[in-house]
């Protein structure tokens, strides 16, 4: 008798995990593949900033990022050269659309002439700037002015300002 229930309950053990593998297959997801990627995307975005070190070289001979956020009514370009101690000539462009932000990453530190030309190619602003620390420029066309502010490596205030403050 011992040998049939046996059997009997490899049988149920059987049927139970071949309905939970089915399960799955015959049921319909409530997110599609999109929102799925993008929840992927921000989980792994926060772990990478969680866990990468926060701790600056002071003898690092890079900037690590500087970022210029566009405010004005239409995209603009900018332009930045320098010359190295060896001659050679840095020389990096950015086109940065209305209301949008882009980076420079890995930026030799040092003076840096810039120009700021306006889409339809008339010169905003020119000048020199000396790259040091990680920093966010923001173009804003009411003051005229550029407007420099350093971002913090603790956490980026842009995003996480609540209205109050």
């Amino acid at each position: 008798m011992k040998p049939f229930e046996k059997r009997k309950v490899k049988f149920q053990i059987k049927s139970v995990l071949i309905v939970f593998l089915a399960m799955p297959i015959m049921s319909n997801a409530q997110s599609d593949l999109t929102a799925i990627v993008r929840g992927g995307e921000i989980l792994v975005g926060g772990l990478i900033t969680i866990f990468s070190s926060s701790k600056t070289n002071p003898n690092s001979t890079i900037v690590e990022s500087v970022c210029i956020k566009n405010k004005m009514t239409d995209k603009v370009t900018l332009i930045i050269t320098r010359q190295t101690e060896e001659g050679d000539e840095i020389k990096k462009e950015l086109v940065i659309q209305k209301d949008s932000k882009e980076c420079f990453y890995d930026l030799p530190k040092g003076v840096y002439t810039y120009e700021i030309l306006l889409s339809n190619e008339e010169i905003y602003k020119k000048g020199e700037y000396r790259f040091k620390d990680k920093v966010l420029i923001t173009l804003r066309e009411d003051t005229k002015d550029v407007i420099k502010e350093v971002v913090k490596e603790e956490a980026k205030q842009e995003e996480t300002k609540t209205p109050t403050d």
